[in-house]
C-alpha cells in the first residue's frame, strides 16, 4: 500500500530513475527532464487506449500542446525511484482536452509535480486545429477522466 495519495482515480503510471544524466549544476532533476518525462508517458498512455500515431496519420489529425503548467513541490535526485501518473481530462468532444500529472517519490510519499497540459487536435497537413473525427474522439472519450 503507498503512504502517497493520487489526486484522481485509477492513473497510468510509469515507473522512473533518474539518473545522473537528469542531474543539473543544482544537484536535482533538470526542469526540462519533467518534460521529456512527460511527453513519454502521454504517448505510452495514448496508444495504451488504440490511439497510436498510425491511427492519428491515418485519419490526418493529432492532439498538440497549447499550454503547458507545472508546479515544482520537491526536487528529484539522482538515484530515486518515481512513479509518474497522468489523466486525460476536459475533453470537449469536439477540439481540445487537457492531460493532468502527478510524480511522487514512493519512498518518502512525497508529491514532487503536478501539472497539466492543454491539447488541441490539429489537421497534420496545415497544422491548423481541425475538429477531432469520430474514430479518435470515441478513444479520447473513453480514455478521459472528465468529473
Amino acid at each position: 500500500m503507498s503512504d502517497w495519495h493520487w489526486r484522481m482515480a485509477d492513473p497510468f503510471t510509469m515507473n522512473i530513475r533518474v539518473s545522473e544524466q537528469d542531474v543539473d549544476r543544482l544537484g536535482h532533476a533538470n526542469n526540462t527532464v519533467y518534460l521529456q518525462w512527460m511527453e513519454e508517458i502521454s504517448w505510452a498512455h495514448i496508444e495504451s487506449v488504440g490511439l497510436t500515431w498510425e491511427l492519428q496519420e491515418e485519419l490526418g489529425r493529432a492532439m498538440a500542446i497549447v499550454r503547458t503548467e507545472i508546479d515544482y513541490k520537491a526536487a528529484a535526485l539522482a538515484d530515486d525511484d518515481l512513479i509518474l501518473g497522468t489523466w486525460l481530462t476536459e475533453f470537449d468532444g469536439k477540439l481540445r482536452s487537457g492531460r493532468q500529472f502527478q510524480l511522487v517519490r514512493p519512498s518518502d510519499g512525497r508529491t514532487l509535480v503536478e501539472a497539466e497540459s492543454r491539447h488541441v487536435c490539429i489537421d497534420t497537413a496545415t497544422q491548423r486545429p481541425a475538429r477531432i473525427p469520430e474514430p479518435m474522439a470515441e478513444l479520447l472519450k473513453k480514455a478521459s477522466h472528465d468529473q
